[in-house]
């Protein structure tokens, strides 16, 4: 991908953002398939060849796909996608992600997209980062409430996942929430 750094994105204690190469094809596609069980019905499963059309579609204008890697080993914990990335009037994006099996439950996923809020708000300068989500997914929904999203709204059978169209809860948050929740999240700290 030109113009594509390889290095980090955005770095936190524990976790940091990168962009999406050909060579973490191997472990990504291993990821996944030892990640069937938690994702199903959430997310479908990836092979070489949706990895490969992954990573095109993350070289595109619009589109911020990044792999939450731990600081420790280097290893991935998971993917945040940033897509239909739009500037003017709605200067907004949509936002999906998932752990993978082995660093699940971990805080790694939590601090990746709190750095990808921070990505989005601050470098790629939007003012609202929405997530939809399947409403027994629990997870995911925590995982949004403790980033600071809120909920919006319902879409009946938005999204085609897993080949059933599903529906889904419309989680946003937007930059003022954002520095607000960061704010308050730094007071509870100290």
């Amino acid at each position: 991908m030109p113009g594509r750094p390889l290095t980090a994105l955005q770095a936190g204690a524990r976790a940091y953002l990168r962009y999406p190469t050909p060579a973490d094809e191997a472990q990504f596609v291993a990821l996944m398939a030892a990640s069937r069980r938690l994702h199903r019905p959430w997310v479908t499963s990836a092979d070489e060849a949706s990895f490969h059309q992954y990573v095109v579609r993350a070289g595109r204008q619009g589109t911020e796909s990044m792999l939450v890697c731990r600081r420790d080993t280097g290893g991935l914990a998971g993917f945040i996608n940033l897509s239909q990335i739009f500037y003017g009037g709605l200067c907004s994006a949509m936002c999906g992600y998932a752990a993978f099996a082995p660093s699940a439950g971990q805080g790694y996923l939590f601090e990746g997209l709190s750095l990808a809020l921070r990505h989005a708000f601050i470098t790629l300068r939007l003012h609202r980062v929405e997530a939809n989500i399947q409403p027994g997914n629990e997870r995911s929904r925590d995982l949004a409430r403790g980033c600071g999203f809120r909920i919006e709204g319902f879409s009946p059978r938005y999204l085609k996942v897993g080949g059933r169209w599903r529906d889904h809860e419309r989680w946003a948050i937007d930059i003022e929430d954002w520095r607000a929740y960061r704010r308050a999240s730094r007071a509870d700290v100290g």
